[in-house]
């Protein structure tokens, strides 16, 4: 069940290196190409990076911290351009449209028993360069892939061990989530107060 899926779907660090085949990267773009845009516009695009020679060549891009990207299995790349999307009355539907087919595939790899792990934490111009990426299109990030490994990376920090073993906080919906009106917070059980004064 989605359901499932959602409560399942992590961020680990501590990945264990498997090899990854062609198919699967194929049914992950499949399932990220279902989502929606933009008068169907699909401004997306991704580098699936598997060879080892690519994967090594990416290690030289990361920030201090994510080390333990060291053991991916695989790597998206994560591209889009403002250009090839709606833009209308002021807003670029470009990064939403595209967040959205990242969504998919996050949980179609969830489903498959992979983590698929979004990183902001990387030498952006030094990775498009290395993957080709062309300069009028934005890199966004590399979702880091592979298998959970039952053994925590000695590379991590303390916070993220913890975080490993214990899903990170989430916000309540009350906190982020309005019912009718902005400011009056969606709860479970809710008195409506959007049309009082």
């Amino acid at each position: 069940m989605l359901a499932d899926i959602l409560e399942q779907r992590r961020s680990y660090r501590s990945l264990e290196k498997i090899p990854i085949e062609r198919k699967t990267l194929f049914q992950l773009a499949i399932h990220a190409s279902l989502m929606p845009s933009c008068f169907n516009n699909q401004p997306w695009r991704f580098v699936f990076i598997s060879s080892p020679e690519q994967l090594e060549k990416l290690k030289t891009t990361y920030s201090k911290g994510n080390e333990w990207a060291y053991s991916a299995s695989f790597i998206v790349a994560v591209v889009t351009r403002d250009s090839d999307d709606c833009q209308l009355q002021g807003k670029t539907y470009a990064g939403f449209d595209t967040g959205m087919a990242v969504g998919a595939m996050l949980l179609s790899a969830t489903e498959m028993g992979l983590v698929l792990h979004p990183i902001a934490g990387f030498d952006t111009e030094k990775a498009k360069e290395i993957l080709g990426i062309p300069k009028d299109f934005t890199l966004i990030t590399l979702l880091i892939g592979g298998k959970k490994n039952p053994v925590i990376l000695l590379e991590l920090t303390e916070k993220q061990k913890e975080a490993e073993l214990q899903r990170p906080p989430r916000k309540k919906p009350e906190e982020f989530a309005f019912l009718n009106r902005w400011n009056n917070p969606l709860r479970e059980t809710h008195i409506d107060t959007s049309s009082q004064t």
